[in-house]
C-alpha cells in the first residue's frame, strides 16, 4: 500500500505547503505544558488565546508574528537582589509558545490582566468570488 502525502492528493491542487504547515504545527508544542493556555472563540470571527504568565511583567514578554506563526516569548530578567527561597513553586522559566495562524487571521490586540496574557485575534471573512472561464476552440491562444 502506497502512503499518499497530504499535499499530494489529486484533489488538493496547489496545497504543497500544507504538509509542511502541519509538521511545523506539531513541532511548535515542544515546550511541554508551560505556560498553560486557553483558546476560546469570542465571536463569529474572533478568538482569544490566554496564557497564564504569573510573575512576568509586560517588559518580560514579547509577541511577534513570523511567517503566519504567532510566537509568544517570555523571559524574566535576572534580579540584582539576592533572594532565598524556602519553597519555589511558581515557575519563572523562559518559554516560547507558538500558534500557526490561518490566512486572514490577524492579531487585534494583546493585554495583561491578573497574571493572564490575553491575545485577541480576528479573522477576515473571504469574499466569495465566481469567475467564468471561456472555452476557446482550436489552437492554444496564449
Amino acid at each position: 500500500m502506497t502512503k499518499l502525502a497530504l499535499g499530494a492528493h489529486p484533489f488538493l491542487l496547489g496545497f504543497d505547503e500544507l504538509e509542511r504547515l502541519v509538521e511545523r504545527t506539531a513541532k511548535s508544542d515542544s515546550g511541554g505544558g508551560y505556560p498553560p493556555y486557553n483558546i476560546e472563540q469570542t465571536g463569529e470571527t474572533a478568538y482569544r488565546i490566554t496564557l497564564a504568565v504569573a510573575g512576568f511583567g509586560d517588559s518580560d514578554l514579547g509577541i511577534t508574528v513570523e511567517d503566519r506563526q504567532l510566537v509568544i516569548r517570555g523571559r524574566i530578567a535576572a534580579s540584582e537582589e539576592e533572594r532565598v527561597f524556602l519553597h519555589r513553586g511558581i515557575a519563572a522559566r523562559q518559554f516560547q509558545r507558538s500558534f500557526v495562524l490561518a490566512d486572514g487571521v490577524e492579531v487585534a490586540r494583546a493585554h495583561m490582566e491578573n497574571g493572564l496574557l490575553h491575545i485577541d485575534l480576528t479573522k477576515a471573512l473571504p469574499e466569495s468570488v465566481v469567475r467564468t472561464i471561456n472555452i476557446s476552440k482550436g489552437e492554444d491562444q496564449s
